[in-house]
């Protein structure tokens, strides 16, 4: 897709849903970081709101941002440092940007077999069941109260096609007005100018071999490979590997050293805002507005424990269902369920070398 053939911006009612298709992803990882480390919420959040804004003009589609997984995961289970987490958003963005402008990812696109692909988006959907699965438990008053509103907008959307889809926005809205009557309107917080985060020759150590080898990994199938070829389902339109791999690179340079948190695009959350009504530029536009305002004046915590948790379990089970529903648009249902059954149980980087192993012996049999 050139930059001639993107879709024009539709600012709409439906739009402003699906902008909220992956925040159920987004805050509960950037709380948990801010929560274990020293890196400020409100700068990871002020980046997260300028580059939706960036992607969604650049692409013309609801392209996500989103943080690093593995990384998150890593951070929040071992409480690396902020100076750990920037070294790695460094060396990955640099990688990222250098591999676009090579074959190197053409060359993967191409022996990387497809079924695999498909099941790191398999594994994405069990992963993310089980992450929804844990806020639901946590809070089923509310989750109930969320699957009952997305269950509800499914149903007025089957007979009144003309009705968006705008459970993602009402769930959001009445998280927001319960949350205040909780816990009180958070207070206000004005966000000052970031400071320059340095890391030192330590971290960039520690960082190559703790950090970024599983986000490597991680970043080329799902939030390159696997994204790729999601807007091709979702979309009909061609996004290069190239150009996501680009993108990539140029945000973590400009964030990380600020103190944004390392991101990346991703599959989960192309189809959560698609899931919830996104389908121009426009919704990361509009998630980009919302993150900037919350960053520069609730540069607090507050701000994110405001939604009850049940209710981003509630939009993670329907984003999980859509992810896995293109999963199975696969072309060797005993790979990609092999991969992404391996991908919950073990990882995503043991997931993908079992899987690649798998493929090839499998066509090989084939062939003899």
């Amino acid at each position: 897709m050139t930059a001639e053939q993107k879709p024009s911006m539709k600012f709409s009612l439906s739009e402003l849903a699906g902008a909220f298709g992956d925040f159920g992803t987004i805050i509960p990882l950037i709380l948990a970081v801010a929560l274990v480390t020293t890196m400020n919420v409100g700068y990871m959040l002020l980046f997260f709101g300028i580059w939706f804004i960036v992607t969604g003009w650049y692409y013309g589609l609801p392209i996500p941002i989103e943080p690093m997984k593995a990384i998150a995961v890593i951070v929040i289970a071992e409480q690396l440092s902020a100076g750990e987490v920037a070294a790695a958003g460094i060396i990955l963005g640099f990688m990222f940007l250098l591999v676009s402008y090579g074959p190197l990812l053409l060359w993967l696109e191409k022996v990387i077999p497809e079924a695999v692909v498909r099941g790191i988006q398999l594994g994405l959907a069990l992963v993310l069941i089980k992450t929804s699965i844990g806020f639901i438990t946590s809070d089923p008053l509310f989750a109930g109260i969320g699957i009952v509103i997305i269950l509800l907008f499914m149903l007025i959307c089957t007979y009144r096609a003309a009705i968006p889809d705008l459970s993602a926005l009402v769930i959001i809205g009445a998280g927001i007005v319960i949350g205040v009557i909780i816990h009180g309107f958070p207070a206000l917080q004005i966000l000052t100018f970031p400071s320059l985060v340095i890391p030192t020759q330590m971290d960039y150590i520690r960082a190559t071999y703790s950090l970024v080898p599983s986000q490597a990994l991680l970043t080329v199938t799902n939030a390159i490979l696997a994204t790729a070829l999601l807007t091709k389902d979702l979309f009909k339109a061609d996004v290069p590997a190239s150009r996501l791999s680009r993108t990539i690179g140029l945000m973590n340079l400009t964030s990380v050293p600020f103190g944004g948190f390392p991101m990346c695009h991703g599959a989960g959350g192309l189809a959560g805002q698609y899931r919830y009504g996104a389908r121009t530029g426009a919704a990361s536009v509009c998630a980009g507005v919302i993150f900037i305002v919350i960053a520069l004046f609730f540069a607090s915590a507050d701000i994110l424990t405001l939604i009850s948790v049940g209710f981003f379990g509630a939009l993670l089970i329907f984003v999980a269902l859509e992810m896995g529903r293109h999963s199975l648009k696969t072309t060797s249902f005993p790979i990609t369920i092999l991969v992404g059954v391996l991908a919950l149980l073990v990882s995503m980087t043991v997931a993908f070398v079992v899987g690649i192993i798998a493929a090839y012996v499998v066509q090989r049999l084939k062939s003899v």
